[in-house]
């Protein structure tokens, strides 16, 4: 039905919502305005319009959307009114059988009627109310299908296929949507994955639901259930395929969120215990853990309200880390250098996760950002790379250049991250992938965090050093022999990884990185040195190296000096070098000749902005003020301006750095284009 097609659609997006009714923390201060004027919320504007008494017609003069399909949402909004009449004892069965044909969930249903979500569910179940396996039509009625692609559906009579149970059957959770934090990498994995099942001789069985994947190619999988990644419907496929286990490790964040239900409800999952997942995941166990382990961590707490929040960070000092619990891409995570501006942050994070409460960490200014990626067996690590970011924390790592092997990082702090991440491999028994995240200051390590599961670096650092880690953690999982021989230190190469941005779709957003994911895709390129590796990633990513003109524009004292050494080499380059006034009075102090330019807002010439319109200026680096808050100020028009003009921006210090080496390290020219199999 469409009601079924459309309330599985809304809860296939993974941003939270139930369905196109039963979701809280939802209001709308002008029902009018959001109805005339499409959002991606307008849907659920068109359910309260419909709560609060409004005709289909008067709907359908603002949205413009045929009444066919908004009585068919009316009805939807009519039949959760009809459900709240009733409790779990007396829900009447043709209410429930009506509401799951329309695409009620358990959640919703559990919602309206105050229960929980497995109380409906063993209740459904009792009335042998279950939803029927139906294979796509792929060939329009015209012949019989015979195809892998299924779904559930509560409108179907009977199953379209037969299920026999089996040791030799593996079901693996996909990823779902794509999106700014979980995308391709994640599908990757979830790929190679069943490649490698069925290397080993397994039927395999694969859920997910975005179109765009190979996962959901035809001849991928055995069968491929072409529906939502929730608790209800994967309990809903395991009991009727009944598979030997199921993998939720190698889709991200959203299978590794079901992790512990599943379990506690029966599902046999494949490596890590979900137990230990929780463990990593939960800030409380995860904390404690790393106490036990003499392992260090940066202050935090969690807080439910501003006065514990303004306590806490009036106790560590400002700059701090606001983030909601369990979730990917640092959605609504902030950073916070004073208190004025505490408030507004903690309201977004609590509006993102409202059942669990807000974290603030202690943020270390200056710190680099290392990422141990492994795969172990039974607690025992069987193949790693430690990765470095080019980039200090404050980046998120999603955003991050980074660079495999690591190139700037002690011997010492290095074995140091093995020994950390080989305790708490241990710790937690960890069987499969898995991602360390880590900071460095003054020769000091501090853990930020541990996700049991591929990360989206993953793909990156098996490409670069041809180490099967999806493979060996595959085999792991199945409890077969796993060993590896090769180390990633004994590359005669280097890897980098840039992120691709599309802050030029974006109208009005601040090329300005920060805690919060803001790319959308990544390149990475191999090279004979850094330099090399660098310059091919960036140029894949889209940036147009400087022929002519470079512009320059550092905020605050501390960013001019650590900037000095690098704009010494940048003059060297021969590029005619732009400044904003206080960069190049502070240059011309050290004997750096440059031509300033006044800022935008500055009614003054030479005047920046001209110099961009009339495309004077080939390549700029804005850094802004570490310790100020994103502001639209005037450096934020004038990197929003060199966006839409289509020039390339850097915003971060550590990257202009490492990009001005590189630019005096190599030319154009000197780039060698070797295919990968000559890296050797």
């Amino acid at each position: 039905s469409f009601e079924e097609a459309l309330q599985k659609a809304i809860r296939m997006l993974q941003v939270g919502m139930y369905g196109l009714v039963g979701n809280e923390n939802y209001s709308f201060k002008n029902l009018e305005k959001e109805l005339a004027y499409p959002t991606d919320e307008r849907l659920f504007g068109i359910a309260e319009a419909f709560k609060k008494g409004w005709s289909v017609e008067k709907a359908a003069s603002l949205t413009k959307i045929d009444p066919w399909f908004l009585h068919k949402m009316k009805g939807l909004v009519e039949l959760e009114k009809k459900i709240r009449q009733f409790s779990l004892e007396n829900l009447p069965l043709e209410i429930l059988k009506e509401a799951k044909k329309k695409g009620f969930s358990d959640k919703q249903i559990a919602i309206f009627i105050q229960a929980t979500e497995s109380e409906v569910r063993e209740k459904r179940k009792k009335l042998k109310l279950t939803p029927a396996v139906k294979q796509i039509d792929t060939l329009a009625a015209e012949y019989p299908a015979k195809t892998n692609y299924l779904y559930l559906t509560y409108c179907g009579a009977e199953d379209d296929v037969r299920f026999r149970p089996s040791q030799k059957k593996i079901m693996v959770l996909g990823s779902g949507p794509y999106s700014i934090g979980s995308s391709v990498e994640f599908d990757w994995c979830g790929v190679n994955t069943v490649l490698t099942l069925r290397k080993l001789g397994f039927q395999t069985i694969m859920v997910n639901y975005n179109p765009e994947t190979v996962s959901t190619d035809y001849d991928m999988c055995d069968r491929l259930y072409f529906d939502e990644l929730s608790l209800e419907r994967v309990l809903d496929i395991y009991e009727k395929e009944k598979p030997a286990g199921v993998i939720i490790s190698m889709g991200g964040q959203v299978p590794n969120n079901l992790a512990l239900k599943l379990h506690q409800a029966g599902m046999r999952v494949l490596g890590t215990s979900p137990e230990s997942i929780d463990r990593a995941e939960d800030r409380h166990k995860f904390s404690k853990l790393l106490d036990e382990l003499g392992i260090d961590q940066p202050p935090w707490k969690e807080v439910t309200s501003l006065d514990e929040a303004i306590k806490f960070c009036n106790e560590v000092g400002y700059p701090v880390i606001i983030r909601p619990s369990y979730v990917l891409s640092g959605a609504a995570m902030s950073l916070v250098f004073e208190e004025n501006y505490l408030e507004q942050y903690l309201k977004k994070a609590s509006l993102v996760s409202p059942e669990h409460p807000v974290v603030i960490s202690k943020f270390i200014v200056g710190a680099k950002e290392i990422e141990l990626e492994a795969v172990a067996s039974k607690g025992k690590i069987v193949a790693s790379a430690i990765i470095e970011h080019i980039e200090n924390a404050g980046v998120h790592s999603g955003d991050a250049t980074m660079v495999v092997p690591p190139q700037k990082l002690y011997i010492e702090t290095i074995r140091r991250v093995r020994i950390i991440g080989e305790k708490i491999a241990r710790a937690l028994k960890i069987t499969g992938p898995f991602n360390l995240q880590l900071l460095a200051k003054d020769n000091e390590l501090k853990v930020i965090e541990c996700n049991l599961r591929a990360s989206r670096s993953l793909p990156f650092v098996s490409k670069v050093s041809r180490l099967p880690f999806i493979e060996l953690a595959v085999r792991a999982m199945l409890g077969l022999p796993v060993s590896n021989s090769r180390s990633i230190f004994e590359l005669n190469y280097v890897g980098v990884k840039a992120p691709q941005f599309s802050f030029s779709r974006l109208k009005g957003a601040d090329p300005r990185l920060g805690v919060e994911m803001a790319s959308t895709g990544e390149v990475a390129c191999l090279g004979d040195d850094a330099h090399e590796a660098l310059l091919k990633a960036m140029l894949a990513a889209g940036y147009k190296l400087p022929e002519k003109s470079i512009m320059i524009s550092l905020g605050g004292e501390e960013n001019k000096q650590k900037f000095l050494a690098a704009a010494k080499e940048l003059a060297k380059t021969g590029l005619t070098i732009y400044a904003t006034e206080g960069t190049s009075k502070f240059l011309k102090r050290h004997g750096l000749q440059t031509q300033m330019l006044y800022k935008i807002h500055q009614p003054r010439q030479p005047n920046l902005r001209d110099f961009l319109v009339e495309k004077k200026i080939d390549f700029l680096i804005s850094i802004p003020h570490t310790g100020k808050p994103a502001e639209f100020d005037s450096d934020y028009r004038m990197r929003r301006l060199a966006i839409d003009l289509g020039l390339p921006v850097i915003t971060n210090l550590q990257l202009a750095e490492a990009f001005v080496a590189a630019l005096r390290a190599r030319r154009l020219d000197d780039l060698k284009i070797k295919p990968w199999s000559e890296y050797d």
